[in-house]
């Protein structure tokens, strides 16, 4: 028996998850990409295939802030997604975590998301 790298597990809950998270026009869909260092956050529209809103650590609000730990950055995308979906017209999202687990930095940018405005 062979066993799994961190990456195949990864994907593997990845795709079950997204069997039961679907976006649509009404609610799409919140998806997190979290690597070693940089964390990125999209809202999608799976009905039509269109990323609506994008944000991650590396845009220039976010930047701006200097020498803070991941997790707080993580927390600044959160509500830096939020805006601009409230922006775009967006309340209700779908949150997916990719197959990460809901701890720390994922969860510090939902929490974020959630506490400027987002309904989960």
């Amino acid at each position: 028996m062979v066993q799994e790298s961190r990456q195949q597990a990864r994907r593997r809950r990845k795709v079950r998850v997204r069997k039961r998270v679907r976006g649509t026009t009404e609610r799409p869909r919140l998806n997190v990409f979290r690597s070693a260092v940089h964390i990125y956050a999209q809202i999608i529209d799976d009905s039509n295939g269109r990323t609506l809103v994008s944000s991650s650590d590396r845009d220039v609000d976010v930047i701006a802030q200097e020498s803070i730990t991941k997790t707080d950055r993580a927390s600044l995308v959160g509500k830096s997604i939020a805006e601009r979906a409230q922006a775009s017209g967006i309340e209700t999202i779908v949150f997916d975590r990719a197959g990460y687990q809901y701890h720390g930095r994922v969860k510090a940018l939902a929490e974020a998301a959630r506490e400027a405005g987002l309904e989960f």
